[in-house]
């Protein structure tokens, strides 16, 4: 079965609208977790526009299952994942003014640079994961980084499942997938993946051990009750 990570971003979101401490992280956490789901992913930024930094520290307490951290791997996002200790990271290209993810690595281009962090990370016990676009090159050249898995960004085929083009959206993800395995590298996936879309991502990509979903299951448990959405997606994912 693939495993679902929450990413909690948008409950800091709604929290940090008003102030105080509603909803509580740690709280909606631990019901995340009763609720079956196997991980819960945070994405800190710079800012701290949502998840602080704080945050990582104090979930790092209460967290039983896989704890993700993803971010760019800036010297302050290093210095705080060696310091809570995750079960993986997962390094993100983003800028810091960036609304959210929008582009997986040029894995050739910033092979030095990856190297060199995810060495540090490893060295520390902590899995790696590289934010990649579904692109087969792509994935050859992160073999080489040293990362012990990938996450697919899925944001294209979740546009084009939408527009009706889900055979289309599917095929680079599928052959990505392939390769991922071809050179023994795990993987992960996330972004836009929906309670309408992820049984077909599913279905159709070898391999998948995780995936990381956010803001669509927040959003989606706004009609439908957050356990209900957790075990939706459960389903879906067996």
């Amino acid at each position: 079965m693939t495993k679902l990570s929450v990413n909690i971003n948008k409950l800091a979101t709604l929290r940090n609208s008003r102030g105080g401490n509603v909803p509580d992280l740690i709280s909606a956490t631990k019901d995340i977790e009763s609720f079956g789901a196997q991980g819960i992913t945070i994405h800190p930024r710079p800012d701290e526009r949502h998840i602080r930094y704080q945050d990582a520290r104090d979930l790092k307490k209460v967290v039983t299952t896989e704890f993700n951290i993803e971010g760019n791997p800036i010297p302050k996002f290093i210095d705080l994942v060696l310091e809570v200790g995750p079960t993986q990271v997962t390094l993100v290209p983003d800028a810091e003014d960036a609304i959210t993810s929008n582009a997986g690595w040029d894995t050739k281009k910033h092979k030095d640079f990856l190297v060199d962090v995810i060495k540090t990370f490893k060295n520390n016990g902590i899995r790696t994961s590289i934010f990649v676009d579904p692109d087969v090159e792509m994935v050859k050249a992160a073999a080489e980084t040293g990362t012990d898995r990938i996450e697919l960004y899925t944001e294209s085929f979740a546009d084009e499942y939408a527009k009706g083009n889900k055979e289309r959206g599917i095929a680079p993800f599928v052959e990505a997938a392939k390769m991922a395995h071809e050179v023994g590298l795990g993987l992960n996936a996330g972004h836009d993946l929906s309670l309408d879309n992820i049984k077909f991502f599913k279905e159709h990509i070898p391999h998948l051990l995780e995936v990381s979903i956010g803001h669509a299951l927040i959003c989606e448990s706004l009609y439908l009750g957050l356990e209900n959405v957790v075990n939706m997606y459960l389903h879906r994912l067996k």
